[in-house]
């Protein structure tokens, strides 16, 4: 497998590189039809290291795009793969409806808080952006709940980091980087990294729609995936596509934790006859000692590496077994 990027529109793209049902992962930010290539105009922003040649998508037009684009990423996408959207609100709906008529379904809608720099006169400051979570109806997705903290790590207050980093909240802050040279709209390194390390693995297949700065394709080759893609600005892929060579591949990995820190290490393993009767077996054992059915279930949880649920469900079904009635 190698790195592949494409100059050209990413419809007629996908059609002609890609196959069906390879790609484990595509994370994309589409065009926002708002006059993108006129932000700055609105904000008062400086535009003189801004890569130009951004392509906007009209609204008239952004529902029948979205529709066609997101038929791609689903063709492309494996059963066990999954996508993340990034959205405004302003055609949110067009996004909406795209995934409804595809066939996809929504995991979760995620906020992603930032600070935007502006002030309001007349309303409230827009600080957020959407993230749509998505997977093929029907199918089961990769997805790596310790890949970032472990299920016993606290912060200052006592707080689960775990718990605070599964939320569907999430308080990123963009990127500034003041004299660079940059694309329109830059997605962060730690929002990337977070989606990444989240759905997919070391090798898989990481598709952007629409590369923009490539930093989709940067973090995913840093933390050991390989990237593939679509850029239809000339300006803006000339500008990055050659950096991509001089990235060591999976640098990043070495500061990662393992996924040592899950305590459900074979929660994805079948079930085996031999497993469920070892478990029957060691729950009448720890209940000889005198402990409650909660404080059983606990123990078989972390000696058999199985959620709490999983072990209250094989001892209730063994007990209806042996009952008469």
């Amino acid at each position: 497998m190698k790195d592949t990027y494409y100059n050209m529109d990413c419809i007629a793209g996908a059609k002609a590189h890609i196959p069906d049902g390879v790609v484990d992962l595509v994370i994309t930010d589409p065009p926002f039809a708002i006059e993108g290539d006129q932000l700055h105009r609105l904000y008062n922003r400086k535009e003189e290291h801004v890569v130009e040649g951004y392509v906007e998508v009209s609204r008239e037009n952004y529902r029948d795009f979205s529709f066609r684009w997101m038929e791609q990423a689903k063709r492309v996408l494996k059963d066990t793969g999954c996508m993340y959207i990034v959205s405004g609100w302003t055609n949110l709906l067009d996004i909406l409806l795209a995934i409804e008529h595809n066939g996809l379904e929504v995991i979760n809608h995620i906020i992603w808080k930032y600070s935007f720099g502006v002030s309001t006169k007349n309303k409230f400051v827009t600080s957020h952006y959407h993230i749509l979570y998505c997977k093929k109806s029907g199918c089961d997705v990769k997805f790596n709940p310790y890949c970032r903290f472990g299920a016993a790590e606290k912060d200052q207050e006592g707080s689960s980091m775990l718990y605070c980093d599964l939320e569907d909240v999430w308080v990123i802050g963009r990127e500034y980087k003041k004299g660079r040279i940059r694309n329109k709209n830059e997605l962060p390194v730690e929002l990337l990294k977070k989606m990444i390390l989240y759905s997919s693995e070391e090798g898989d297949l990481v598709c952007d729609f629409f590369l923009g700065s490539f930093s989709s394709a940067k973090v995913a080759r840093s933390l050991g995936r390989y990237s593939t893609g679509f850029e239809i600005n000339e300006s803006a892929y000339l500008q990055q596509v050659g950096h991509i060579s001089n990235i060591e591949r999976g640098w990043m990995l070495a500061g990662l934790r393992s996924n040592e820190g899950n305590p459900h290490f074979n929660q994805r393993k079948r079930w085996t006859k031999e497993e469920m009767g070892s478990v029957v077996e060691r729950y009448h054992n720890i209940k000889r000692t005198g402990v409650t059915d909660r404080q059983a279930y606990a123990i078989l949880s972390q000696e058999f590496g199985r959620g709490y649920f999983s072990m209250m469900n094989i001892i209730k079904k063994s007990k209806s077994a042996r009952s008469p009635y």
